[in-house]
């Protein structure tokens, strides 16, 4: 019989690669260890070796498990020789019988002019193979790059014939209809404030908040950004405007040539958007500024002013508030677009100034102006944002002064140690008196006790006097019905009355501490009062 071993190169052994001749045990596959058998002398000396009876040869160095397949396979003499490639021997050619059977030179040549002969057909072998699987792969690769050159022009096609709509006058819903179908999927389209404008096909579910951050995301990178789910969201951007992003919901997932093609839907559609909004988008940077110049110092003249605020369709003698909200680090890209966003959406004005982004929004309530800007902005920036506010005023003249206050209530945040907070003025109570530009004692007065004097008024009573007496006797009920003269249930009344009129906490120690610097500034400004003589 005859069989073949190759080197194994990733270890000492080899292992039996084809095998010829009624075997049994010796079958392909079989691995010889390491340097033992015939072949592990063939593979050191690199020349033929014989034995005549494998078994009793003390020349060779025997291990278990090629023992006892020459036991089974009932083989006595064998002959290996080197199978060679060029200098590097790569395998052994063996030739066994079953008896003992001493060979000659000239059977030893020939077997050597056979392994020589196998080495160069099985050399032709494998090169042959290597051959093979190169023009594979090139196959491969060329089908793959014909591939992806059909997808680029396909996408390339499918924007020139978004062009052509453009150009013939298609809309917006047009576009979205086209890019749905180009895409293989769900596509809607959403402006600054998240609202739809167009969609084709079932419209993304998506998490509100992480869809807001992709687009600013894409807005930064100018890329397409996907979510966890699948969902694509690219934004529409130009000339560094955000007229909000696309979301896309492919049927299958997009290659290269698909997330360009969705880059080139978003800049079509921004396309048809600035077409349409030019003149939106440049009143956008005139209110910008405009309200760097009611910032400005010296404030410029109010005539000018109010001619310009009536060009742009505001009406500043209605109440407005200022927000000033701190971004750590100064300015970046997200929260300007956001402010932009927020500014648009809230019929207001935005100004970046001094690392911080200034609001000019319409409404009467500061505080809740400053928690819905920090509330909205945190997320988005991933960090707590400090946010004062001040205001409400009426007139272009007040709006410097205000926002100057609220610098001073972020100011005060920060020094209160209160980062990541909002408040207004108002809410920082007698802090608040001395941090205004007005020092505005009656509009604290009224926000601390305001209630208890307009009851007083409309009923002619006397709460504000029992307050005075209730503090000034040390918070005991008993001890001011002495000093007013009155039953103590009479003030234990009234003290109900107050706390309706106050709220249940009007009493613990902060409250009750403002309410004391109230009545005593009430007290001394109807000592002020000129006397009606």
């Amino acid at each position: 019989m005859a069989y073949i071993s190759f080197h194994d190169s990733d270890s000492e052994d080899s292992y039996i690669r084809a095998a010829d001749g009624h075997a049994t045990a010796l079958t392909v596959g079989f691995r010889v260890p390491g340097q033992a058998g015939l072949g592990g002398d063939v593979r050191s000396g690199g020349a033929p070796f014989w034995t005549a009876d494998y078994l009793a040869d003390d020349r060779i160095r025997h291990v278990g498990p090629i023992d006892e397949v020459v036991r089974a396979e009932g083989l006595r003499a064998i002959l290996a020789v080197p199978l060679r490639y060029g200098d590097s021997p790569f395998g052994v050619l063996y030739v066994a019988d079953r008896g003992i059977r001493h060979f000659t030179p000239a059977e030893v040549a020939l077997m050597t002019s056979l392994a020589d002969l196998a080495a160069v057909a099985i050399e032709r072998t494998q090169l042959t193979g290597q051959a093979l699987a190169e023009i594979i792969s090139l196959e491969q690769y060329s089908s793959r790059a014909k591939s992806e050159l059909g997808a680029l022009r396909r996408a390339h096609d499918s924007h020139s014939r978004m062009v052509d709509l453009l150009l013939d006058g298609g809309d917006l819903q047009a576009l979205t209809t086209m890019a749905a179908e180009a895409l293989g999927g769900a596509v809607a389209v959403r402006d600054g404030s998240s609202r739809i404008l167009a969609f084709s096909g079932e419209i993304p579910d998506v998490d509100e908040s992480a869809a807001v951050g992709a687009a600013l995301d894409s807005y930064a990178s100018r890329e397409p950004v996907c979510l966890p789910d699948g969902t694509w969201v690219a934004a529409v951007t130009a000339h560094n405007q955000d007229f909000g992003h696309l979301l896309a919901r492919p049927e299958r997932p997009l290659g290269e040539s698909g997330v360009r093609l969705l880059a080139l839907t978003a800049k079509s559609v921004a396309l048809l958007v600035l077409m349409h909004r030019t003149t939106a988008a440049t009143e956008s940077l005139m209110r910008d500024e405009f309200f760097d110049d009611l910032l400005a110092e010296p404030q410029r003249p109010v005539a000018q002013l109010r001619e310009r605020a009536r060009r742009l369709g505001l009406d500043l003698s209605s109440p407005h508030v200022v927000v000033v909200a701190r971004l750590e680090g100064g300015p970046s890209g997200r929260a300007v677009v956001w402010a932009s966003s927020y500014a648009l959406r809230m019929s207001g004005l935005k100004s970046i100034r001094s690392g911080c982004i200034a609001l000019l929004l319409p409404g009467v309530d500061a505080s809740a102006a400053a928690r819905a800007v920090s509330g909205e902005l945190s997320p988005i920036l991933g960090h707590q944002v400090t946010a004062g506010a001040a205001g409400p005023v009426s007139g272009i003249e007040e709006i410097a002064p205000i926002y100057h206050e609220a610098q001073r209530c972020l100011s005060a945040l920060t020094a209160l140690g209160s980062d990541g907070g909002s408040a207004s003025l108002s809410e920082l109570g007698f802090i608040g008196v001395l941090l205004g530009d007005s020092h505005s004692a009656t509009n604290f007065i009224d926000n601390t006790i305001g209630p208890v004097l307009d009851y007083d008024t409309r009923r002619l009573s006397t709460l504000v006097r029992t307050l005075e007496a209730y503090f000034a006797a040390g918070s005991s009920p008993t001890y001011a019905a002495e000093a007013l003269h009155v039953h103590p249930n009479t003030v234990s009344r009234r003290l109900e009355r107050i706390t309706e009129l106050l709220g249940p906490d009007w009493q613990k120690p902060a409250q009750a501490l403002e309410i004391q610097l109230a009545l005593r500034l009430q007290r001394t400004r109807d000592a002020l009062q000129p006397s009606a003589d």
